[in-house]
């Protein structure tokens, strides 16, 4: 176990155990408060000591290879462009990041759940809400997709109990905002190598929509960047860790004081591949997340949530999260949902 936050040996991310919080009193408000550290100056850190089985890692990393290795013909035969939700296979290059392509492919696997119609009364957002699509060749994908959901759900639970304390409030603040349909996202990556001769976009420079990230990376590989002071920190794979961030509606309960980060994905060289697994942790698609007033030591160090006219960030996690489907997928939007393109300009 760990006793405080400490510089990766692997980079300049921070590190820390999660079983600390079940260490005594003393130990979990000390991890509490380098969590709150952590997420403040980095929004980035490595996370160690969550109780999640190393053979359940290994199973979704040899999982998610088994499903890229299946002919074409039945991963196109989810292809997302067949989901008015965004869910399924997406191919190398289909999606965009800045408006730039993205090298990977990869399947969403959202929460179950039935479409819901369309009607004057109805956000706009709930389009996201409906089926996945499986694959008929390989049914073990859903059962070890289930097991992962639930047992990240809880890491990522845990955590945000221990933020809410951390910043002075209750540390069931975020329950309620998770309590009825919460709209978590599973992305099972693959970025093939893509160098001629310098490494292309694996994903561009961008923050996460949501709540918090826990990624998982293959052993042994690196790509991700965190930016950090103008600056682009590597952040390579830690063994029997999860790479934690927090995405833009954690910035808007703290007015800033805890900062969504930037980050990009490197291609890997050619002759090489990534495997990386990114569970996104959101409330429902109609929640706002609750806005906490932080003790004036803490306000005094927020810089407020950030301003930018082309993304700007709302307290209501369903128009955070449309906002990046159609820009992420136009040809989805395109062909389900030229209307909201439409209205959007």
């Amino acid at each position: 176990m760990e006793t405080a936050a400490s510089p990766s040996s692997a980079g300049s991310l921070p590190v820390l155990d999660l079983s600390r919080l079940d260490a005594g009193p003393a130990e979990a408000d000390a991890f509490r408060t380098d969590l709150r550290n952590a997420t403040h100056d980095y929004g980035f850190f490595y996370l160690t000591g969550h109780g999640v089985p190393e053979e359940l890692m290994d199973s979704v990393i040899s999982t998610a290879r088994r499903f890229f290795a299946l002919p074409e013909a039945d991963k196109l035969a989810i292809e997302n462009l067949k989901s008015p939700h965004f869910r399924g296979y997406t191919r190398v290059g289909g999606e965009l990041t800045q408006g730039q392509v993205d090298w990977r492919e990869q399947i969403d696997i959202g929460d179950e759940r039935e479409a819901i119609p369309a009607g004057p009364d109805v956000p706009d957002y709930l389009v996201l809400e409906g089926p996945n699509q499986w694959p008929e060749a390989m049914p073990e994908l859903r059962e070890v997709v289930s097991t992962w959901h639930e047992q990240l759900w809880a890491v990522g639970l845990k955590l945000l109990r221990a933020w809410a304390i951390s910043l002075g409030a209750d540390e069931n603040t975020f329950d309620e905002a998770f309590a009825e349909n919460p709209s978590t996202l599973i992305k099972i990556v693959r970025y093939p190598g893509k160098s001629d001769p310098e490494p292309k976009q694996g994903v561009g420079a961008h923050k996460d929509s949501g709540v918090l990230t826990l990624l998982l990376v293959e052993p042994g590989k690196g790509g991700l960047q965190v930016e950090k002071d103008g600056a682009w920190i590597d952040a390579p794979s830690v063994p029997g860790a999860f790479v934690v961030n927090i995405g833009e509606l954690l910035e808007f309960a703290t007015d800033g004081y805890l900062k969504a980060t930037v980050h990009r994905v490197i291609s890997p060289s050619i002759g090489t591949d990534r495997i990386s697994v990114p569970f996104f942790l959101n409330p429902a698609l109609n929640s706002s997340i609750p806005q906490i007033t932080l003790a004036p030591e803490l306000q005094d160090q927020a810089a407020g949530v950030t301003r930018d006219p082309n993304n700007p960030i709302s307290g209501t996690y369903g128009v955070n999260a449309l906002k990046s489907r159609l820009r992420a997928h136009p040809d989805v939007a395109a062909i389900h949902h030229a209307d909201l393109l439409a209205a959007r300009g």
